[in-house]
Formats: structure tokens, C-alpha cells, sequence
């Protein structure tokens, strides 16, 4: 077991003991830091994530001390109780970084590669209090007048769009062409800046949390980007997301605007993002998975709820502080120490998963929307992306089909998220479509060898109902006339926003 020294984070870097210098080769202390702490970035980290929380977990336990970029000393919170009750103690934990001791000591200063991550901004995830209220209250009034049913037309327009520009190819990477895309496209026409939407813009989201040497860069262009809505909005409001912030009661400034319509954006498309990916994956390789869709014994919801537990769109957090001296996880942690929300450990921490293949239909006490005062406030446009995208998708494209062995797929990873470099499928070449169809337009009929596990639910016979006792004999149809929906189809027809 790898024990941190006594004074551990808070001691100068002079009193540490290095135990990486005289480990003799070949030994497993190799490629560890200073006070022969792990590494949670580097070639480790990007290989083998889950892999290195699961070491973590069998040295320390529930709470483990590991090493961010630049060898940044910060806890890693990896039990499930642990991290719902930091999140939820505001009183022993803060999201101001101000008071870490890296911020105050230069060790995390604005170079640093996660800087765009952790530096305190004029937002409601990095305040407390009455001014937490107060932004935080801005936030979700602008987001209350979002028309939700209103979206999910939208979604189903933006995927018709991107479905058109591959379904004559026969074959398509659903990351690259699909996935990365219609979260930026659904967000940019919520903030009401459809015009923005671009391909540096997609991949700027993406690389500004990543702790690269380009993420600084990265921020510095989204930021642009979005001050520049905000002016345009002071001057001419319109129905968005971005007006309603404005005009809010709570009058923020164009600073709090600008970050909080970053904070929106940026998590609600790598999340989204990396939630399709990681759906259309679990559909397109788990045939189990496969046919409790295609049977109706799962609605594509419920799988998205599935995969927030397995694959969680963002595996961490940084970070919590320690706002006094306290406990968490049999561990001491001092003022001024930071952590990390573990979010994909702490979804498999065996206290609450015993059995990772347990299916967890109906159980959303998962963190991947953290929790407790800063829990997401944009989950719900997240949730909705995902359903009406991937229900669009596979109704579009029904027989989709892995293009390469699943041993072939390939992830990147860094401490905030963990997503699919490419997911090559392929499918039955077909004309594009008018993008305001519904989905269901031109649909081919589904594949029935998607039943693998159990039979689909009983249908009802395609007669049509007898008339009442009392009623005269109705006319027949016209030949071409389509039966009535039933209440499933109603249902359908009302989710996807028709």
C-alpha cells in the first residue's frame, strides 16, 4: 500500500520524499510522483483510467491521494457515499478554487492545463450562499422558458440534417459525423447562435477541458465567441436561452452572462456528446441490449439512464475544497486541500454495485449529474438530445451495424471524460429525406433477427374494433386509409415532439 507522508497535500515540495528516485527498474513504483503518488494523467491514465481508480480504491479505499498535471497534489473521492456527501455538505466543501491551496500557492496558477476547469468565474457553480441563489436562480428561469417538445423537433431536424449527409454512403463514424455534432448544433440554437455553429467550435468544446497545451487556447475562442452573442443580445434581444439570461431579474453582468452561457454550453455538449457515443455503442454491441430495445422491453430513455451509470458522459470533477479540517473516506483531509468528484468510481464503488452487470433499469441515484446545490441544471436538454437523437438514428437507419470488431474500437481519455475516438458502422445505402419529416418517414422495415433474448410484447390483431351495439354499421375504409394510432404510437408521437 503506497501511504502519502503525514503532512500530506500541505507540505512544502522540499519536505517530500520522492520514492520514484531510487526505485530500482522493473519496479512498480516506476512512473509514479513525487511522495510515490499515482499519477491520474500520463500514458498510465490515458490507457487504463477505470483501471488506475480500481488500484486507487484497493491502496486507500473510498477517498485515495493522487497527482494532477504538474504534479498538483489533490484527493480523489472514489466511494459513492463519499462523493454524495461531499457534494452535499457545503458547509465542510466549496467549489471556489480560490481557497485551494494550489491556487494560493502558484502550483495551479491560470497556465495550468486544467485551468480552464477549476479558476474561479463569476458563476453559480463557484459561489455560495445568497449570490449561489442568485445566479443560480438566473440560470434555471432562462431555462424554464425553454419549449422542450419545441426542441425535440429541432433534434429531430438536426439529425435528419446530418442522417442526409451519410445515408447514401452505406457506412459512417457515428462520433465524427453524428455524435460530436448534434449536441453543438441543438446548443447553438438554444443560446440563438445557430450561426456559430462550426467545426472549430465543436472541437474547441471538446479540447478546452482536456488539459492539452491548446485547452487555454480553446477557451479563449469559445469565450470570444459567446461575448460577442452577449453584446449582440444587450442590443436586440430575441427568444433564447441567451436573451432570457440577460433580461432575468437577477440583472448579471455580461461577465457572469458570458460565463454562465460557457458553463451551459461546454457541459451540455461534452456530456452529450460522449452520451450518445457511449448509448450507440452499448446498442450496436450488446445484443441483449439490442433486443430489449427492438422488443419494447426498454425505451431508448431507459437505456440512456443504463449508460449514465456504465459510461457516465464526464468520469470526474474538478474540484471540491476543503473549506475546514475534516474526515471523508477513514481520510484527513485539511483546509485548503482540493478534490476530485470520482464520478465513473464512484458509479462502480462496489458498496453499491456489487454486480456490474446487474441491470439498473429505473435506478437514476447515479452521479452523473453530480449533485446537492451544484448538481447539473442543464441535464434535462441533455437527456433530451440523447433520447430524441438516438431514437431518430435507429429509426433512420435501422439495421446499423458495428463496421469493425468491438476489440477494434478505441477510447481517449483524460481525468474529465473518457469518449470514443471513432464508432465505424455500417448500414443499407438510402435516400436522404425531407429534414422536417418525422423520423419515422420512409422508415425500412426493422430487422428481426434484433430478437435475441425474448419475444417482442404481444400486438394487438390489425382488425379493427367492432363497433358499439348501439351504432349503425360503419362504412369501410377508404383502401389507402392508415388505421388510427394507438396510445403508444399517440405517446411517441407527442416524445418526439409532433
Amino acid at each position: 500500500m503506497t501511504t502519502p507522508p503525514p503532512s500530506w497535500p500541505g507540505t512544502d515540495a522540499t519536505d517530500a520524499t520522492d520514492y520514484t528516485a531510487a526505485a530500482p527498474p522493473g519496479c512498480p513504483a516506476h512512473g509514479l510522483g513525487p511522495g510515490g503518488l499515482r499519477r491520474i494523467y500520463g500514458p498510465e491514465a490515458d490507457t487504463d483510467l477505470a483501471g488506475l481508480y480500481e488500484k486507487l480504491r484497493a491502496e486507500h479505499g473510498a477517498v485515495a491521494p493522487v497527482l494532477i498535471h504538474n504534479d498538483v497534489p489533490i484527493w480523489a473521492v472514489l466511494g459513492h457515499s463519499e462523493n454524495l456527501h461531499m457534494v452535499r455538505t457545503p458547509s465542510q466543501y466549496t467549489r471556489d478554487s480560490r481557497s485551494w491551496r494550489a491556487v494560493q500557492d502558484g502550483s495551479a496558477g491560470l497556465d495550468h492545463p486544467l485551468a480552464p476547469v477549476f479558476t474561479w468565474q463569476p458563476m453559480c457553480s463557484f459561489v455560495e450562499g445568497d449570490e449561489h441563489q442568485r445566479l443560480r436562480g438566473a440560470v434555471t428561469g432562462a431555462m424554464s422558458g425553454i419549449d422542450h417538445r419545441g426542441i425535440r423537433r429541432y433534434i429531430n431536424r438536426y439529425t435528419n440534417h446530418l442522417l442526409n449527409d451519410i445515408c447514401q454512403d452505406g457506412h459512417a463514424d457515428l462520433v465524427s459525423q453524428f455524435a460530436e455534432h448534434l449536441p453543438m448544433m441543438v446548443m447553438c440554437h438554444v443560446l440563438g447562435m445557430p450561426e456559430e455553429y462550426n467545426e472549430r467550435m465543436v472541437q474547441s468544446a471538446r479540447d478546452m477541458i482536456k488539459g492539452t497545451e491548446t485547452a487555454i487556447a480553446s477557451n479563449a475562442y469559445v469565450m470570444e465567441v459567446l461575448m460577442g452573442l452577449v453584446a449582440r443580445r444587450r442590443a436586440n434581444p430575441e427568444e433564447d436561452f441567451t436573451s432570457s439570461l440577460i433580461a432575468h431579474p437577477a440583472q448579471l453582468t455580461d461577465d457572469e452572462v458570458g460565463a454562465h452561457l460557457r458553463l451551459v454550453l461546454i457541459a451540455a455538449y461534452e456530456a452529450t456528446a460522449n452520451l450518445i457515443a457511449n448509448v450507440v455503442r452499448m446498442v450496436l454491441t450488446d445484443p441483449r441490449f439490442r433486443a430489449q430495445l427492438s422488443g419494447g422491453q426498454m425505451t431508448v430513455p431507459e437505456a440512456v439512464e443504463q449508460s449514465l451509470w456504465d459510461e457516465p458522459p464526464f468520469s470526474a470533477m474538478v474540484g471540491y475544497f476543503a473549506k475546514q479540517d475534516t474526515q471523508l473516506g477513514g481520510q484527513r483531509i485539511r483546509a485548503g486541500d482540493g478534490l476530485i468528484m470520482g464520478i465513473a468510481p464512484g458509479n462502480v464503488d462496489p458498496v453499491v454495485r456489487p454486480d456490474l452487470a446487474a441491470n439498473m433499469q429505473g435506478n437514476r441515484s447515479h452521479l452523473a449529474f453530480s449533485g446537492g446545490p451544484h448538481e447539473c441544471p442543464g441535464q434535462d436538454i441533455g437527456r433530451a438530445i440523447a433520447d430524441t437523437g438516438v431514437d431518430a438514428l435507429l429509426m433512420r437507419l435501422p439495421d446499423v451495424e458495428l463496421a469493425i470488431d468491438e476489440r477494434d474500437l478505441r477510447w481517449t481519455s483524460s481525468i474529465m471524460s473518457r469518449h470514443l475516438v471513432a464508432l465505424p458502422v455500417k448500414f443499407a445505402p438510402r435516400p436522404p429525406q425531407d429534414v422536417m419529416a418525422r423520423p419515422s418517414a420512409q422508415m425500412p422495415t426493422p430487422r428481426r433477427d434484433w430478437q435475441v433474448s425474448s419475444p417482442p410484447p404481444r400486438r394487438p390483431e390489425p382488425a379493427a374494433p367492432a363497433a358499439p351495439p348501439s351504432a349503425a354499421p360503419a362504412a369501410a375504409p377508404a383502401p389507402e386509409a392508415a388505421p388510427p394510432k394507438g396510445a403508444w404510437q399517440r405517446f411517441l408521437t407527442w416524445w418526439r415532439g409532433h
